[in-house]
């Protein structure tokens, strides 16, 4: 598979030089100011002009882009080309965000936006890799420029030990995944998925050093995505990070690995081993379990939504199975991408409500703080409780169309035990996202009863989140079927 246009390779990364430039302009003005920190309104904007453009480049490209470039070390497809659109998204929004909230506006916010801008590079090179090695330098660009924004906070305690435990938990994930890289490269002589594709089945059969290498690189990546048991980290990095940062991470950072997970699946490394899929499987309900089971008793909203975001990184894991065993495997990948569409919406638009309740730094949203919301501020709870029950997979809402592909593609695949426990997992859901519904709904305002801020780049965000989940979800078909045509042009070529 060949690129269908004339484009010299450098042409094809213009969306990735657009958005190096953008994240550039930041700190040089900052710099040629003599450290003096801009306007606010101004720095956004130069982020924002780049990934904007950047989008445009992304869009440009998709149909007539198809094929490897720089020797084989990168491949434009119709998976690279929606993750990239995510991810783009994720980042303008997440700056918006980052403008609106105490933790990030008024501290050295030209070094946010170009750490923010750093790592949606990082991503958009983990989304068009098709070398184990370019990967990693995607996923360590990435991960790094996190570390380092989320201790950029303004809050002095839990921000700080945050980015510390991030990269030292980090850092141990990295370790596990280059040194998988080396055993799978001692064993295949290739990094190459492609090349891969050819012996890794037989691999996983009978080397076992090829899959020692490979359980090591999956546990580094489960390591990214919050798999039990691999997700240790994420209520306290999630809680102590600051909540454009926490939205960045739930949303981009388990996209884009996500994505790795499925061309890494693509090569039959999985189906050529029982035991690796049955390991998958058990990984996946456990995650389930857990997450939910966790959540049920958190009071505070962030910590809800990070063990949510675990349950949910176990919901896609079912996905990626159904791709790794089956002879079609489009319609998986593409309810995988469907989910992770959905999750994406709803997440950022939760988020970006808890972002209106932080009235200083060290403020930290409570369930029980939205007590009588639905009275005092009656469209705020509204859009809340529709982005709540979406989670919770409420139809005619998106979030139930996603679990829905999801899980009906995994059964037609044989999955019939994880889905069931994910079905399970999912009425458990439901429990805890409707703890905040009740406070709003059915109790009255305590007396002390603050009302959210009135930022309204964050609201808009909030307000978008909500329609998106009506509007996806009432296309959610038409949709579904766009992504499948995008990822089957990979197996008609």
């Amino acid at each position: 598979m060949q690129i269908e246009s004339g484009m010299p390779d450098v042409w094809l990364l213009l969306p990735f030089i657009v958005l190096f430039i953008a994240s550039l302009a930041p700190i040089t003005i900052k710099v040629l100011c003599k450290n003096k920190e801009q306007p606010l309104f101004g720095t956004l904007a130069q982020g924002l002009i780049g990934v904007i453009i950047a989008l445009g480049f992304v869009v440009w490209q998709w149909d007539g882009v198809t094929g490897y470039v720089f020797s084989h070390a990168l491949v434009f497809d119709g998976i690279s080309s929606w993750a990239n659109v995510l991810t783009l998204i994720i980042t303008g929004v997440s700056l918006v965000l980052m403008h609106d909230n105490l933790h990030t506006r008024d501290h050295q916010f030209a070094e946010q936006v170009f750490l923010i801008l750093s790592s949606a590079l990082g991503m958009m090179i983990i989304a068009w890799s098709n070398d184990l090695i370019v990967t990693f330098i995607g996923i360590e660009l990435m991960s790094l420029s996190t570390y380092v924004v989320i201790g950029l906070g303004l809050e002095q305690k839990l921000s700080k030990e945050a980015s510390f435990k991030y990269f030292v938990l980090g850092s141990f994930a990295s370790a596990f995944i280059l040194y998988g890289i080396a055993l799978i490269y001692g064993t295949a002589e290739t990094t190459m998925l492609t090349r891969l594709t050819e012996t890794a089945p037989a691999l996983m059969a009978s080397n076992k050093l090829f899959l020692i290498g490979m359980i090591m690189l999956v546990s580094g990546v489960a390591f990214k995505v919050s798999i039990v048991p691999f997700h240790a980290w994420t209520p306290d990095v999630y809680q102590g990070a600051p909540t454009p940062i926490t939205a960045f991470m739930a949303t981009g950072v388990k996209a884009v690995m996500f994505v790795f997970f499925i061309r890494l699946a693509l090569t039959g490394v999985f189906g050529g081993s029982d035991t690796m899929i049955d390991l998958l499987e058990w990984l996946a309900v456990i995650t389930i379990l857990l997450g939910n089971l966790a959540a049920l008793k958190q009071t505070s909203f962030k910590r809800m939504l990070a063990y949510s975001s675990i349950a949910h990184s176990g919901y896609i894991l079912i996905g990626i199975i159904a791709a790794a065993i089956s002879k079609a495997p489009a319609k998986s990948i593409s309810s995988v991408i469907f989910y992770l569409f959905t999750y994406t919406i709803m997440t950022l638009g939760t988020f970006a409500l808890v972002s209106l309740y932080e009235k200083t730094e060290n403020s930290t949203l409570y369930i029980y703080d939205l007590k009588g919301l639905a009275h005092k501020r009656p469209m705020l709870a509204l859009g809340l409780t529709t982005l709540l029950l979406s989670i919770a997979g409420i139809p005619p809402l998106a979030g139930f169309f996603g679990k829905l592909f999801l899980f009906s593609n995994a059964v037609a695949e044989g999955l019939f035990w994880p889905v069931v426990w994910g079905v399970m997992g999912s009425v458990v859901g439901v429990v805890y996202y409707l703890r905040p519904v009740v406070n709003m709904y059915m109790h009255e305002a305590d007396e002390y009863y603050e009302e959210p801020l009135k930022y309204p780049f964050t609201g808009f965000t909030l307000a978008a989140s909500v329609a998106l989940v009506f509007i996806v979800g009432l296309a959610s078909g038409s949709l579904l079927e766009r992504l499948q045509e995008s990822v089957q042009s990979l197996f008609n070529t």
